[in-house]
């Protein structure tokens, strides 16, 4: 892994913890792998145009978001019911618009060759999700807890969501090289359980979930170098194993 793959992973990484701390505190843990499914028609269509597939991924995952964003309020129905409705129909279409080994890379991911253009929208999407996560995080805690109480504090909760939505499926597209849409979802989700586990504040748990979520694809990218294996699994099982291990801690 050269520098410039190494700073994007770890930025990524960054990011995957900050957003799926709030991802496991809103309840929020199943929607990651469905979101991630609404990459499948941008990565067809970006192929098809002989573009980049993460601007692909990154334009349809966020118009993905708006549209829960507006299904959700449209219709009453939870988030993750309204992530569940996009993902079928996203799926469906992924999977015409994608075949053979371009839609294995895209389901599981693959190392490949960085280009310029993807390393500074990468660094630069990353540093705008922890921007947002951090600058946000009290806003987003008040919104959960009680949206009235938010709302009262002069907080718009509804374009808040959005805003966490969008930052939630940028993160997802960040991933999508090293991961995949099958297992990016585990990344954002497994370091934030575990934090959660370990953390006594909410401020340990975003920095703890952060280094989980960098140690795991960092130790992840090594094992996979050694073994001539694809990354994305192997990121997924350390991040698994580090929770697995907090199992064996007495509780609290």
């Amino acid at each position: 892994m050269n520098t410039e793959a190494l700073l994007l992973s770890v930025a990524m990484s960054a990011a995957a913890g900050l957003i799926g701390s709030f991802a496991v505190m809103r309840r929020m843990a199943l929607a990651a792998d469905p979101l991630s499914h609404v990459a499948l028609p941008g990565i067809g269509i970006a192929l098809a145009l002989h573009i980049n597939p993460i601007f692909g991924a990154a334009a349809m995952l966020g118009f993905g978001a708006l549209l829960v964003w507006g299904m959700e309020n449209r219709t009453r129905a939870s988030t993750e019911t309204v992530i569940g409705i996009v993902f079928s129909a996203a799926l469906a279409i992924g999977s015409m618009t994608t075949s053979g080994e371009e839609l294995i890379e895209a389901l599981f991911g693959g190392a490949g060759k960085l280009g310029k253009p993807e390393f500074i929208f990468g660094l630069i999407a990353a540093f705008a999700i922890v921007a947002f996560a951090i600058s946000f995080r009290n806003s987003l805690v008040i919104s959960l807890v009680s949206p009235d109480v938010a709302r009262t504090a002069g907080i718009n909760v509804r374009r808040l969501e959005l805003f966490y939505l969008e930052a939630f499926a940028l993160t997802i597209a960040l991933g999508l090289r090293y991961l995949g849409v099958m297992l990016m979802g585990a990344l954002i989700i497994i370091p934030a359980a575990t934090a959660k586990s370990l953390a006594r504040n909410l401020t340990a748990m975003l920095w703890v979930a952060v280094a989980l979520s960098v140690v795991s694809t960092l130790v992840g990218a090594v094992i996979a170098a050694r073994v001539h294996r694809e990354p994305g699994p192997l990121i997924v099982l350390v991040a698994a194993s580090l929770f697995l291990l907090t199992l064996l801690r007495p509780p609290r």
